[in-house]
């Protein structure tokens, strides 16, 4: 029996009305790859069973205290019911990518049934004609609650579900090796739950104080600077935050309140979301054009491009920049780990307001540095550690309760693997990360790294996002100005850099002999004519910059 992390918890509590808390990815296949050229729904059942028999996350129920006195445990089972938790569907001819999104989207539009282990996994086969996939391909969806799982763990457990080669799988030896090794968790008396929580609660006094001066420390060493940025760190300011987590509204704690959009609202029950593919070699070689540009800020740009096209074509896109809420890991080198989530949370700006493509990555760059300094003093820690420090009764009646900021949108990135995977013999083609969208944060942009490509997939309800494709043509669009632009202003630069390079003595130009003039008095003259050229020319390109049309 093992009790749940603070932040194990949050997820839990979080899941009320029609904020659903569970994560998932469709992964399809091209069965082709096989020995014998083809893969039975059994074949994949059985890989998936003998693979997840490693995993105790896969084996686990809730036990919930009364009165919320103490955190949830985890009881676990000697085994799993496969064929409860995986199931086999199909979708109608003539099976292409909009009616599997539709499938998908209404099995991620359920909750999970909290009386079994908190996973679903669904095959689906009838994928005949899905662009840059082989007919008779077959998908994967599988979705496991964020109690259970974060990004970086979720990625440990997709490695550890595939195979490296195609080649077949000595299903008997893995099962005869699992068979024996997981023993079932004694089913805990009330008494000894109560027990538990009294000691627990006790014991939880002394680390708040901890707590308390140890944060102090880290935000006075911010300084006053910093410190004044916070619109609610004035006179009477204390007061207001205190009562802010008091009542669980937590928009005043913010610098200040981001623009107001359509994905500001309370989401619906039902969602939608859409994907696209990028290759990475196109990142790597932006980063190389602009020096700064991390892959993950590239990223930003896109998603930031992406909703500066959408808000136009709406005409709702706001004057000032959205800020999404990004999750960070803390696991650090160890990647894997049965230790629960081990997340925080920063903000950052995706400068929406700026059309032209560079300008706006290179704003971003300089938002992460500062996003980086501040979250460096205080510590990403900081959230994971109060939900571990808070008792349960009064962190679970807060979270219960909590209205997290109307800032709409949600980023996150996350690195997968490098190199092909298999399950049952298919080839693993596609990836798509499909996350979660609450009140308020009605947008979730999630990246994930597969074999040279970055899938990029919105998730939002159908009220907010009627029209999921046309916002993966401003994704792909977004990033095609980006690489454009940067390839352009790259070559401008060594253009700029060649009309800087000191002459030769004696060297003939249009018939005219030329003396070498002093390097400090060329570099004096030109960079400026210079500057205003390169000025002038993204001045003209921005102009340019073409967004994709809005559907009638």
């Amino acid at each position: 029996m093992r009790q749940l992390s603070g932040a194990d918890s949050m997820f839990l509590q979080f899941e009320r009305g029609n904020n659903f808390m569970h994560v998932a990815s469709l992964a399809i296949y091209d069965p082709s790859t096989a020995p014998g050229g083809g893969v039975r729904f059994k074949d994949v059942l059985r890989h998936f069973a003998t693979r997840i028999a490693q995993f105790p996350q896969f084996r686990r129920r809730l036990v919930s205290l009364p009165l919320s006195l103490d955190r949830p445990y985890w009881v676990e089972s000697d085994s799993i019911d496969v064929e409860f938790h995986v199931r086999h569907i199909a979708v109608p001819h003539p099976g292409d990518w909009r009616q599997l999104c539709i499938q998908v989207a209404r099995l991620h539009s359920r909750p999970l049934d909290r009386s079994k282990p908190l996973w679903e996994a669904y095959v689906i086969e009838g994928l005949h004609n899905v662009p840059g996939v082989p007919p008779g391909s077959f998908a994967l969806y599988t979705k496991m609650h964020h109690s259970i799982v974060d990004g970086e763990s979720g990625t440990e457990i997709m490695r550890a579900l595939h195979s490296l080669t195609p080649e077949s799988i000595d299903f008997e030896a893995e099962e005869r090796s699992a068979t024996g090794i997981y023993h079932a968790d004694r089913e805990p008396t009330l008494v000894e739950l109560y027990s538990r929580a009294l000691a627990h609660n006790v014991q939880k006094l002394p680390s708040i104080a901890r707590f308390s001066l140890d944060t102090a420390r880290k935000v006075a060493s911010l300084g006053a600077e910093a410190l004044t940025k916070f619109n609610n760190l004035g006179e009477g300011g204390f007061v207001v935050n205190v009562r802010s987590l008091l009542t669980g509204d937590l928009s005043s704690l913010l610098p200040r309140m981001p623009p107001q959009t359509r994905f500001s609202r309370d989401v619906s029950a039902h969602r939608v979301f859409e994907a696209v593919s990028l290759p990475l070699v196109d990142f790597r070689a932006i980063r190389q054009q602009v020096p700064k540009a991390t892959i993950n800020d590239q990223f930003l740009c896109i998603v930031g491009g992406a909703l500066h096209a959408y808000l136009s074509a709406k005409k709702e896109l706001p004057d000032t920049s959205m800020v999404a809420m990004v999750p960070m890991t803390l696991r650090g080198q160890e990647k894997g780990g049965d230790v629960g989530n081990q997340v925080g949370f920063t903000l950052m700006p995706v400068h929406s307001e700026i059309e032209d493509p560079l300008e706006r990555l290179r704003a971003i760059c300089d938002a992460a540095a500062t996003s980086k300094r501040v979250t460096d003093a205080i510590g990403k820690e900081l959230a994971r550690d109060l939900l571990e420090t808070l008792p349960s009764i009064v962190a679970d009646p807060l979270l219960r309760n909590v209205q997290t900021p109307r800032i709409g949108l949600i980023v996150s990135n996350v690195r997968g693997p490098d190199v092909p995977l298999y399950m049952a013999g298919a080839q693993l083609v596609n990836y798509v990360p499909i996350s979660i969208s609450l009140d308020g944060m009605g947008l979730n942009v999630t990246a994930f790294s597969y074999a040279g490509n970055m899938w990029i997939c919105a998730v939002s309800c159908r009220e907010m996002l009627p029209d999921p494709s046309f916002f993966a043509d401003c994704l792909r669009a977004a990033f095609e100005q980006m690489k454009e632009a940067a390839a352009r202003d790259a070559a401008f630069t060594v253009a700029e850099m060649a009309a800087l390079a000191p002459v030769e003595d004696g060297r003939t130009i249009e018939g005219k002999v030329v003396r070498k003039p002093a390097r400090r008095r060329v570099q004096v003259k030109a960079a400026p004519l210079a500057v205003k050229a390169k000025a002038a020319a993204r001045k003209r390109r921005s102009r340019k910059v073409a967004a994709p049309k809005s559907p009638a």
